[in-house]
């Protein structure tokens, strides 16, 4: 039995020591300027973990993300919550969405959350479960929540 615990512990071991860390995400060369500076931003931050006020890469929450992503990427101040961003900007439907706009889900009875529009249906944000990361507006959860997006570029 310890015989193979040790070889467990060592497989182990030997995996996450040759683990290497994850790819830069990879976008189709015909993207805009705009996209390149959002997977180039994406890239830095990627896997950075989630913390509520954090603004960042030891923590960071959604409406931190998208406020340093704004600042870094286009220069432009954005307030720092969720309830202030929302009021920023012009509404544009989904089928019109271009990246840089902002998208905002309704995930609680009060609770919102927001992120960046990236392309394809692509979006960045930092998720209370993954960290900063890229979804699909498609997907199940966030179809069900989508709420509204916001054009400020």
């Amino acid at each position: 039995m310890k015989r193979i615990f040790y070889t467990l512990l060592t497989l182990l071991l030997f995996t996450a020591c040759s683990s290497k860390a994850p790819a830069p995400v990879q976008h189709a060369s015909s993207s805009s300027p705009t996209v390149n500076k959002l997977y180039q931003q994406y890239n830095q931050w990627r896997g950075t973990p989630y913390k509520y006020g954090g603004l960042s890469r030891n923590g960071v929450d959604c409406s931190g993300f998208v406020h340093q992503s704004y600042k870094s990427v286009f220069n432009v101040s954005l307030p720092r919550s969720t309830k202030d961003q929302i009021k920023k900007g012009k509404r544009v439907y989904i089928n019109e969405l271009r990246g840089g706009d902002l998208v905002f889900f309704k995930t609680g009875y009060k609770t919102r959350h927001v992120g960046i529009y990236v392309e394809n249906g692509k979006f960045m944000h930092a998720s209370t479960s993954r960290g900063v990361t890229l979804s699909n507006l498609q997907s199940g959860y966030w179809r069900e929540h989508y709420w509204q997006a916001r054009r400020l570029l």
